[in-house]
């Protein structure tokens, strides 16, 4: 299914559901939904975002999702959802409020997106969390020179990684540099 221009600004502000469970080890943290995800109520699943390509990739898809085959874009299923859930995988973003681009958000929504993500974490308590996005995780956090990689700050005391944004504005990354980076949280979080 495509979607044209006027049926995506339909979900302009819609809110995506978070994938999580109790068994999360691994906690992706995006930035916001997109239109696409909004429309189709998964996370990254614009066809140009590399997020599932991705994880394909990187070694921690759930078992039985082949990569070439897997394809996010028309949403995931219940079971495909519960397989990511069962694999330790969890999704959530700092704000839920669908947009175009990431840059329409208010630097105060980040922050307020910086504080219920830390009450989140507080409860989930992950292994790790992996924050999508260098720039989101400066403004959420008051940390302007923050860079890739573990970060020295824990959140609500769970160590946390800031990996490339998977959105393909982002040029400087590609799928196979993304999954690498993925693969070392899947492995700081004990899931490979």
């Amino acid at each position: 299914m495509r979607f044209t221009r006027a049926q995506l600004q339909a979900f302009r502000n819609c809110t995506v559901d978070d994938i999580i469970g109790p068994g999360t080890r691994l906690l992706f943290v995006g930035v916001n939904p997109g239109l696409w995800t909004a429309a189709v109520n998964t996370p990254y699943a614009y066809p140009g975002n590399r997020f599932w390509p991705a994880l394909m990739r990187s070694g921690l898809a759930p078992d039985g999702w082949t990569p070439g085959v897997f394809d996010a874009s028309q949403g995931l299923t219940a079971v495909q959802r519960g397989q990511f859930i069962a694999a330790g995988l969890g999704s959530t973003n700092f704000v839920n409020r669908a947009t175009a681009r990431a840059d329409e958000l208010s630097r105060d929504e980040l922050e307020a997106g910086g504080a219920r993500l830390q009450g989140l974490v507080g409860e989930l308590r992950p292994a790790v969390v992996a924050i999508l996005g260098v720039m989101a995780y400066r403004d959420a956090f008051g940390r302007p020179k923050a860079r890739m990689g573990r970060q020295p700050e824990p959140l609500a005391g769970v160590p946390v990684w800031v990996l490339p944004n998977p959105s393909g504005l982002n040029a400087h990354e590609t799928i196979d540099s993304i999954a690498a980076k993925m693969r070392a949280v899947g492995e700081a979080a004990g899931l490979l």
